[in-house]
């Protein structure tokens, strides 16, 4: 009877959590404010998902680098946190995003939002 209560328990918060990388973005990148949301991958491609506010696509998204906060930022964002800078667009109309995640997230971030080719040596997870 417990291993049946501990089984739904699981099911119940699996259900509860969302899908996603959880992360805090900068739209445009290097201006305005660090908001929370998640970027969710699919067949679309990425897109990125405030908490409140309208989604973001980002079609074509290549990461351009990834660098640690600075002192200013780690006090809006989690110091911990890497920031992966980002341009996406296709046919000269797009834009760029800066993604604040986790280390532990981090890997996963550049697979759905792979690394522009100019860059793919030198950032590391």
């Amino acid at each position: 009877m417990i291993d049946f209560l501990r089984r739904k328990r699981r099911e119940r918060l699996a259900a509860l959590t969302p899908d996603g990388i959880p992360c805090m973005a900068r739209h445009p990148a290097g201006a305005g404010r660090w908001r929370m949301g998640r970027v969710l991958t699919g067949p679309g491609g990425a897109r990125w998902v405030p908490r409140r506010g309208e989604p973001v696509p980002l079609p074509a998204g290549r990461a351009t680098g990834v660098r640690p906060p600075s002192v200013k930022e780690g006090m809006a964002i989690n110091p911990g946190s890497r920031i992966v800078a980002c341009t996406y667009g296709t046919g000269g109309v797009g834009g760029s995003i800066e993604i604040a995640v986790m280390p532990l997230d981090l890997r996963e971030l550049l697979g759905a939002v792979p690394q522009a080719e100019s860059d793919a040596g030198t950032a590391s997870p």
